[in-house]
């Protein structure tokens, strides 16, 4: 699980670069892995793209805000938060819709992404309303 003082206490520059890395790992793992084994994780391939292609659009938001560094931060990882959200509540909407497909491995990975992201979203709105910037 993540460290809740590590990321509080991290700048702002910092926290985007985790939040563009975890992105950019879950954009991999989907349309490289999981897709190349439908059958071992049930969910079908196009919906597997789909969600690859929103972590890719999420990653280039954090990888942004990583490089452009803007002093007035606060609105741009609540977005960022917000949105990582929003994925996560897709993707229970698609493991509902697709339940009678998904495997036992596919909902253990999409329970652990989900698990992982909600965390670092939760961090990350807290880190929003923190009296002292980094």
């Amino acid at each position: 699980m993540l460290n809740s003082n590590l990321i509080l206490n991290l700048p702002p520059k910092k926290v985007f670069l985790i939040d563009g890395i975890g992105a950019l790992i879950t954009a991999c793992l989907l349309a490289l892995v999981l897709s190349r084994f439908v059958s071992f994780f049930g969910m079908p391939q196009h919906v597997l793209y789909a969600l690859a292609t929103i972590a890719i659009v999420l990653a280039i938001c954090s990888f942004t805000c990583h490089f452009i560094n803007p002093s007035a931060w606060r609105p741009y990882l609540r977005f960022i938060a917000i949105a990582n959200i929003l994925y996560c509540i897709i993707t229970v909407g698609l493991i509902i819709f697709y339940r009678e497909k998904l495997t036992l491995m596919g909902y253990a990975y999409f329970a652990g992404e989900i698990t992982i992201i909600m965390s670092l979203a939760r961090l990350e709105l807290k880190k929003t309303r923190m009296l002292i910037s980094h």
